[in-house]
């Protein structure tokens, strides 16, 4: 995928050459012809724009390089303060004079450009002083100059934080000092590992539901982001509020032929579907081009009619690469790059009656590490737990008990991290591997948060993640005395490791009932599977945050959709939701005989 640039990033800095600082460049230019950012744009203006913002970056030059303590202070409390002209700021400082004093913030563009201001500052982007703009600038870049440190002294302090009067949501149970790990964000992200969240319990004797859903998060082209990374923008209408899908590659039934590449399916998207979009890309328009928004639709419309208790998430929650800064900022803290993302992509999104305030039980996905990185902000995802009321990842992996008082039985589920097979040998598969050494940074390092040292020591890492979970997964089965045991991980049915050896030890030997899963982009169904010891696990991957694996056909396909779960004490009916509302597979689980 030639398109992707600097370190696992999409897209282009959509901005005007005014508000950049840069004059008007030819479109013709023989640097920009050959730069595959804009071959992916539209002709004229908006080419024109994109070539602006690629060269501005090619020649974007930093006065220092940031250190690993550096960038984790990046848009969050706590980092050094400087003045406009100091040398870490010589990026931005004729910029924010521009846009403080030299007529920015009068341009008819400037409530578009400065959108971000209130929620950063605390002030209007018109009545921002120089030093409110150079906040701004430090914590969400209009244009992509961003301030390398906060000013010392602004309007609404403190300056060195970038959500200005944002205020926690208390959890429910939290007062009065609870010592529950609901309650109080760990030390690292991985503090909490294989840990208990609180018991949760619903009453009554109503029908109990639960959603699955998974490959549920656009990208947020809206953003505006730090540490000189291009915006998340694949296509030339990507620069927008709210979530853009990722256009995959797609493939045969048997994922043999190359039906459709990405920069073939980017023409697709360019051009609406018109004449210069490939056949072989089955794209279908109102649907490739809006899967999130329609599923999300569904989603929310079956959660008005059945009222689901909660809801789990097998990940890749943000695409490209999950939140876009580097790991690092603590956990008590969300950076204004996780917020935006957070409420573009799920917050604005998974709203109404039946879904508000209701739990996500989420883990993380490939992409949510980085996709081809595995230093993005990933911990800033589990961080989200205390910054939310209904966003629960205490950790990469994790368990919750859930009881039904009034019907007599109770679930424990085992939230797990399988990105160990997307963990490989840092030469291979560029392309797909969270290791790789063509796209990380080479002195990629997450350890002090508790992730990756080294793209060295990366697969190793993994290796280890996953065999500690192997044997506390077989622990906690066999201690679990609760009706149902369910098993959440991103990876998908058929891919274990161990070709299926693993899954069917925890079937058959520990009483494993059901596993949710998700990454590939579709639904399927393995009812009682064979190959899996008779487990029965569904893929739902299919949540719109990227493209399907093949043409969706409609409204009524299995590409893209989400799982519906009823449960009792003696049966689970579990249904594949389509696009139109639709049940279109269904299957009875029964739970597995204690030993």
């Amino acid at each position: 995928m030639a398109s992707f640039v600097r370190r696992n990033r999409v897209g282009v800095v959509a901005c005007v050459a005014a508000l950049a600082g840069s004059g008007a460049v030819a479109v013709d230019d023989p640097a920009l012809v050959a730069d595959d950012e804009c071959l992916a744009m539209a002709p004229g203006a908006e080419r024109e724009q994109c070539a602006v913002s690629a060269l501005q970056r090619r020649g974007l030059k930093m006065t220092a390089t940031r250190s690993l303590d550096d960038e984790a202070s990046n848009s969050t409390a706590g980092a050094k303060c400087a003045s406009l002209s100091a040398p870490e700021n010589s990026v931005c400082k004729s910029v924010v004079e521009w846009a403080a004093t030299g007529g920015g913030k009068y341009d008819t563009h400037a409530s578009s450009w400065f959108e971000d201001m209130q929620t950063i500052t605390g002030v209007g982007y018109q009545q921002g002083s120089l030093d409110d703009f150079q906040r701004l600038y430090y914590c969400s870049p209009p244009g992509g100059k961003a301030c390398g440190a906060p000013p010392c002294h602004c309007s609404k302090p403190p300056c060195d934080t970038c959500l200005a009067g944002e205020k926690k949501q208390a959890r429910a149970g939290c007062a009065g000092g609870s010592l529950s790990i609901a309650c109080k964000p760990p030390p690292t992200a991985m503090a909490y590992k294989g840990m208990s969240w609180p018991t949760m319990t619903f009453p009554g004797e109503k029908e109990m539901h639960i959603f699955a859903i998974g490959d549920w998060g656009g990208m947020d082209g809206s953003l505006n982001p730090i540490e000189d990374r291009p915006a998340i923008v694949a296509y030339s209408w990507g620069k927008r509020p709210g979530a853009s899908v990722f256009p995959r590659t797609r493939w045969d039934m048997g994922h043999k032929e190359l039906l459709c590449s990405h920069k073939q399916f980017i023409t697709c998207f360019n051009s609406d579907g018109g004449a210069d979009c490939a056949e072989s890309c089955g794209f279908v328009k109102g649907v490739d081009d809006q899967p999130q928004q329609l599923v999300a639709k569904a989603f929310k419309a079956r959660a008005e009619e059945v009222d689901p208790q909660y809801i789990l998430n097998v990940g890749d929650n943000f695409y490209w690469g999950g939140i876009e800064k580097t790991c690092g900022t603590p956990m008590d803290q969300i950076s204004f790059t996780a917020h935006h993302q957070f409420d573009q992509i799920f917050e604005t999104m998974y709203q109404g009656s039946g879904l508000s305030n209701k739990p996500w039980l989420s883990v993380l996905g490939n992409h949510d590490w980085g996709g081809r990185v595995f230093n993005n902000g990933w911990d800033q995802q589990i961080a989200y737990t205390w910054a939310s009321d209904r966003w629960v990842m205490p950790a990469p992996y994790y368990m919750v008990t859930v009881e039904y008082p009034d019907q007599d039985f109770s679930v424990d589920i085992f939230m797990v991290d399988s990105n160990v097979h997307d963990a490989k040998e840092p030469a291979k598969d560029s392309e797909h591997n969270i290791c790789g050494s063509a796209h990380n940074p080479k002195d990629a390092n997450c350890a002090l948060f508790g992730g990756p040292a080294s793209i060295a020591t990366c697969p190793a890492y993994f290796a280890a993640l996953w065999q500690e979970q192997k044997i506390w997964l077989q622990t906690k089965l066999s201690m679990s005395r609760a009706t149902w045991q369910i098993m959440v991980t991103h990876f998908p049915c058929g891919e274990d490791g161990e070709n299926q050896a693993f899954y069917r030890r925890l079937h058959q030997q520990y009483g494993l009932d059901f596993l949710v899963t998700g990454h590939r982009h579709d639904q399927e169904l393995w009812s009682n599977s064979g190959m899996m010891g008779g487990l029965t696990c569904f893929v739902t991957g299919g949540g719109g945050g990227i493209t399907s694996e093949h043409p969706p056909h409609g409204m009524d396909s299995s590409e893209y959709g989400f799982f519906d779960l009823t449960m009792s004490k003696a049966k689970m009916h579990v249904e594949l939701v389509a696009l139109n509302g639709n049940v279109i597979k269904s299957s009875w689980v029964y739970p597995k005989s204690r030993r």
